[in-house]
């Protein structure tokens, strides 16, 4: 490395990164662990961290996908309960529409709704699907179809003028089903900006990956922890070598992990979330996190045995919000099955081609 300003960025988010995984790790773990921890949310927000990665002028934090990634890092690292990655999601689209973010927890929801004109308003109705935090949010974020084809809005709707249907994922995170039909202001409803609704399925599968990863150096840090301290036959099992080549093939599928969701953040920002080529890597990033989740998971387990699985064990919390999020905007075969067609179509000499930057 030269010392240049390249070098000043990566030092500026390691200690990023530092800060936040100090701040996460301070506060331990949430009471409540089949929740979302409000009390944590406050205080990323006081922070500024909660919406880092969103323009200033949004009411954002500043800084780029860069800065957001680190901090993304650091959430699925600590597994900490907020549903950072969605409200992050959320701020970006609404900064896209040249709107604010609103006061409160608002995050992205997918789903199917469609608006008609009513008055002076916009009738809203639909059903949004497992939205991350659901009721613990204020208002939710969503495409809507306006029924002209390519003429998408998005909408800002409250939380009260939804109707909850429960639901959780593997970690006990909040995954509702919301009921929409309502009347919303023409303050709430915006245009659609071009090729938003491919880019943010793009965010928000890196989004996944980044967490990933991030849970897989947790995954690290727990199981060296516990190799060291536990002690079997007077020794402890650090010094036994089926244990250390268990540990070294979970580190290596964290390495692999990290490895994919930084090159998918990089590619992304030096061509745009809505290139090929950042499609390309975000899609290689999901299905290489999803499976360094499937190998790294089972490694942690074996080494932790029945200890592991219980809900207030540090590594169940990684491992179960690992398993939930490779299925989250998209699944690993959904992912693979694009790689494997984009690669088909390009040939070697195309395939190589997009593989080196050529």
């Amino acid at each position: 490395m030269d010392g240049g300003t390249g070098d000043v960025d990566n030092v500026q988010l390691r200690e990023l990164g530092t800060v936040v995984e100090e701040l996460l790790a301070e506060r331990g773990d949430p009471p409540d662990q089949q929740g979302y921890d409000h009390s944590l949310w406050n205080d990323l927000v006081h922070n500024g961290f909660a919406h880092v990665g969103i323009p200033e002028s949004a009411g954002g934090s500043g800084g780029g996908p860069l800065e957001a990634a680190v901090v993304l890092r650091a959430v699925g690292r600590q597994a900490a309960a907020v549903p950072l990655a969605d409200a992050v999601l959320a701020g970006w689209l609404l900064a896209a529409c040249g709107r604010d973010i609103p006061d409160g927890l608002a995050v992205f929801a997918n789903g199917e709704l469609t608006t008609v004109d009513d008055g002076d308003g916009t009738r809203v109705t639909g059903r949004l699907v497992r939205v991350a935090g659901g009721r613990d949010c204020h208002t939710v974020i969503a495409f809507a179809e306006t029924g002209r084809v390519g003429s998408e809005v998005v909408v800002a709707i409250p939380m009260e003028a939804c109707s909850i249907i429960t639901g959780r994922n593997l970690a006990g995170e909040p995954r509702d089903d919301l009921i929409v039909d309502t009347v919303l202001s023409p303050s709430a409803v915006s245009p659609a900006p071009s090729g938003a609704v491919a880019e943010l399925r793009l965010r928000g599968a890196l989004s996944r990956a980044v967490l990933s990863a991030g849970a897989m150096a947790g995954l690290v840090d727990t199981t060296v922890r516990y190799v060291l301290e536990r002690q079997q036959f007077g020794r402890p099992l650090a010094a036994f070598q089926s244990v250390q080549q268990s540990v070294a093939l979970l580190a290596a599928e964290a390495a692999a992990a990290q490895a994919a969701a930084d090159a998918a953040v990089r590619i992304g920002v030096e061509h745009g979330f809505s290139s090929p080529t950042a499609k390309f890597a975000i899609a290689a990033a999901k299905v290489r996190t999803a499976e360094a989740a499937t190998a790294g998971a089972a490694a942690a387990h074996q080494l932790h045995g029945a200890i592991g699985m219980t809900l207030e064990h540090p590594l169940r919390r990684l491992t179960a919000r690992l398993w939930s999020w490779r299925t989250e905007w998209g699944g690993q075969q959904e992912w693979a099955e694009y790689l494997g067609r984009t690669a088909t179509v390009a040939g070697g000499v195309g395939l190589w081609a997009a593989l080196t930057d050529a």
